[in-house]
């Protein structure tokens, strides 16, 4: 029998609430499993962990996570809490680099044309809006965030790294992932100005030489932000650096309903960790109204991730519930206009399950 250690990070402001409706979610689709369970590990780590013990990501608790299967994040971080350089704690980034988790998932996609803000997508007979970016996680501009600076500096920079083995792993990950779905692969760069992106540029052609069965396009970031907006429909696959994913993953949840209905997936070699790809909303934080189904969706790509028969029918029976659910104008969260509350939407998925 087939059992799992999860680690559950919950972290901050809503995180708690989401991952709670999401292992209720999974908790009733392990039923539906043949000889698959799992064990639960709930680890502290965040700005609380920080406010408590003075270190917002223990030593001790990423060792646990090297030992789980498999991890799922509600949120972490707080505005009101940072560094005394001024900017936030992001342990969720510091994780990322520590485990490697260079492959960051991105899938979008809308389940009703009430959702998004776009005409003529999610009807019946209209067009759809599903594809994935996948975010290079571990180089580009945030690496140099942690480099020691000067006191009272009359300026600050910051260096966009890419090396040959970051941008080749993750342009094959981007590949591998189009031969599954519609078989095109788009580069999102900046290489009209940046050497750093032409870098990148040139080993994306290289590595796309090895897949001739997957089709390509080059857009720069600004035109994808556009693209995005007039053509979400065309694209299937997007790879690109670090920064430009996490920019455009949010405007790509944007036209599919918001941060709320944005799962992700930052997988490495050897480790891998599910999360919502919204934050911490410490503003609607204890009211029970966040929106959980990106955490439900993540719990399903670990599900998919985790690669045996039964775990992958685990995911496909959490998709379809979601899509079920969601589909029905009735089940609106607040972020989508309605009243539809975390718990009332995760016992609407167990049910569609």
């Amino acid at each position: 029998m087939p059992s799992y250690t999860l680690a559950l990070l919950p972290g901050d402001g809503i995180g708690p609430e989401v991952v709670a409706a999401s292992i209720k979610v999974l908790d009733a689709t392990l039923e539906k499993l043949t000889d698959v369970t799992f064990r639960y590990d709930e680890l502290s780590v965040g700005a609380g962990e920080y406010l408590k013990n003075g270190d917002p990501l223990p030593a001790s608790a990423v060792e646990r996570m090297k030992v789980a299967d498999a991890m799922l994040l509600g949120a972490m971080g707080l505005p009101s809490v940072r560094w005394p350089n001024g900017v936030e704690m992001t342990p969720q980034i510091d994780i990322r680099e520590q485990l490697d988790l260079f492959n960051g998932l991105r899938p979008i996609k809308l389940y009703h044309a009430s959702h998004s803000p776009l005409k003529g997508y999610g009807g019946a007979g209209e067009k759809t809006i599903d594809f994935v970016i996948i975010r290079e996680n571990c180089e580009g501009l945030f690496v140099d965030r942690l480099r020691p600076r000067e006191p009272n500096p009359e300026f600050e920079t910051d260096t966009m790294k890419i090396t040959r083995h970051g941008a080749e792993r993750v342009c094959r990950e981007a590949f591998k992932l189009a031969q599954k779905r519609r078989k095109h692969v788009t580069l999102v760069d900046k290489a009209n100005v940046l050497p750093s992106m032409a870098f990148f540029r040139k080993i994306f052609d290289e590595v796309a030489e090895e897949y001739p069965d997957v089709g390509t396009d080059r857009v720069y970031v600004d035109a994808m932000s556009l693209f995005l907006v007039q053509h979400p429909e065309k694209f299937d696959v997007m790879v690109t650096e670090n920064m430009f994913g996490d920019i455009l993953s949010d405007l790509a949840a944007g036209i599919v309903g918001g941060m709320g209905m944005a799962p992700s997936g930052d997988i490495g070699p050897e480790y891998a960790l599910f999360q919502p790809s919204h934050g911490t909303a410490p503003t609607i934080a204890g009211k029970g109204i966040a929106n959980p189904i990106a955490t439900i969706l993540s719990v399903a790509l670990m599900l998919e991730w985790l690669d045996t028969p039964e775990t992958a029918r685990g995911a496909r029976l959490i998709e379809s519930a979601v899509a079920a659910v969601m589909g029905d104008p009735a089940n609106l969260t607040t972020d989508l206009g309605g009243n539809t509350g975390t718990d009332a939407i995760a016992d609407l998925v167990i049910t569609a399950l």
